[in-house]
């Protein structure tokens, strides 16, 4: 699902070239990947396997940096670098 070219409806749609301003949530989110890459916790590859790996329906409803958040919550859960106790009390404090 992630090599869209081919895929009805998205097979001859125009792509967006415009430049867009990044919200200060996507600014967070990249901000994140790239502390957990420079302590080497996470590589640009897991990121995009993480991303990968998202349900379509979620790949869809999400936005860029979206995927991406879920995605390095999958791994860094994966890899035992946070609990879901600690996700869930982090969670609570928003």
């Amino acid at each position: 699902m992630h090599d869209l070219g081919g895929v009805s409806p998205f097979i001859c749609a125009p792509v967006d070239k415009e430049p867009h301003a990044l919200t200060e949530f996507d600014r967070t989110v990249d901000a994140i990947r790239q502390v957990l890459g420079q302590k080497r916790i996470m590589s640009v590859d897991e990121l995009r396997r993480g991303i990968e790996a998202l349900p379509e329906t979620d790949y869809h409803r999400l936005s860029y940096y979206q995927r991406w958040l879920r995605a390095i919550v999958a791994i860094l859960l994966e890899k035992d670098a946070i609990t879901e106790a600690e996700l869930r009390r982090a969670l609570e404090q928003q």
